[in-house]
């Protein structure tokens, strides 16, 4: 027995101990019949736009609800900064530029990515959930890199002002607000998003699946209140919603979108260190 084989009967082993994915009924009934009704060229560019949208606006309605609800204001993080119409008005006109002018022609080009990588649509082509969750996460860490060094470079001064100041027009951030940038920079970060579906997509329902936990985290972390016990917080070093406040907050520092790692390596957290000090000393006087 080679190598290969040893590997493949390792993970059919470990496979018949993992359970099985509850969903799995309803969403074969789903994709199958999706699959028959539409072309992979409408899956890909129509159906993904839908997705997009219909999951974009979803995720960001609890947020957005919370600026009602008087007993949630207590987890929002800069609470003398409180949500304004003209503010969410303004984020969602430009939101509508960049999701129809900016990202559908992107979504067109992964029907062609597909094409070209023989990447299948079928149901029965669709990998176990936990391979699929292991290359997710593999897409996270992609991203994050990507992510980080392109986010300083578009801090630097001689980009900055021309850029990058269009998603820092929020200096406290709501949901929606995630995807509330300059289209060069949507093409610049979101680069990042498709380099892992580069290196591990083997199914058209991981670009799904992936789109949908970028946005679950993105508009986590831009939803200015650190509600506890979110369920984003068992991913390890997990930014969350306080850690990406700061940098809107200061400018600077906290450049990771998803894992602390690339931030306390090279130190660009001090700023944060420090004013979660100062914050924990003032907590402090105030018990006393």
């Amino acid at each position: 027995m080679d190598v290969n084989d040893s590997v493949i009967t390792t993970v059919r082993l470990v496979a018949d101990y993992v359970p099985q994915n509850p969903l799995s009924g309803p969403f074969e009934e789903s994709w199958r019949s999706m699959t028959e009704h539409y072309t992979e060229y409408q899956i890909a560019t129509w159906g993904s736009l839908f997705f997009h949208e219909m999951t974009y606006f979803l995720i960001c309605l609890p947020g957005f609800l919370y600026q009602f609800l008087p007993f949630m204001q207590k987890y929002k993080i800069q609470q003398s900064k409180p949500e304004t119409w003209e503010a969410q008005l303004q984020c969602f006109k430009l939101l509508m530029f960049s999701h129809f002018f900016i990202q559908m022609p992107l979504m067109c080009g992964t029907y062609h990515f597909t094409q070209w990588f023989n990447i299948p649509y079928d149901y029965d082509s669709i990998p176990p959930w936990y391979i699929l969750g292991l290359q997710i996460f593999g897409c996270f860490v992609v991203e994050d890199v990507w992510h980080y060094f392109l986010h300083r470079v578009l801090h630097h001064k001689n980009y900055y002002k021309y850029v990058h100041k269009v998603h820092h027009n929020f200096q406290a951030p709501f949901g929606a607000v995630a995807e509330y940038a300059h289209p060069v920079e949507t093409l610049v970060l979101g680069t990042g998003f498709f380099l892992g579906i580069l290196f591990f997509c083997t199914h058209f329902v991981q670009m799904w699946v992936w789109g949908l936990f970028r946005l679950l985290e993105t508009i986590d972390v831009h939803s200015g209140y650190d509600i506890p016990y979110n369920p984003m917080h068992l991913l390890p070093c997990y930014t969350g919603a306080r850690f990406h406040d700061f940098h809107h907050m200061n400018f600077n520092g906290n450049y990771a979108p998803t894992f602390r790692w690339w931030d306390q390596l090279f130190g660009t957290d001090w700023q944060y260190k420090e004013f979660c000090n100062k914050q924990a000393t003032k907590d402090g006087l105030k018990k006393d």
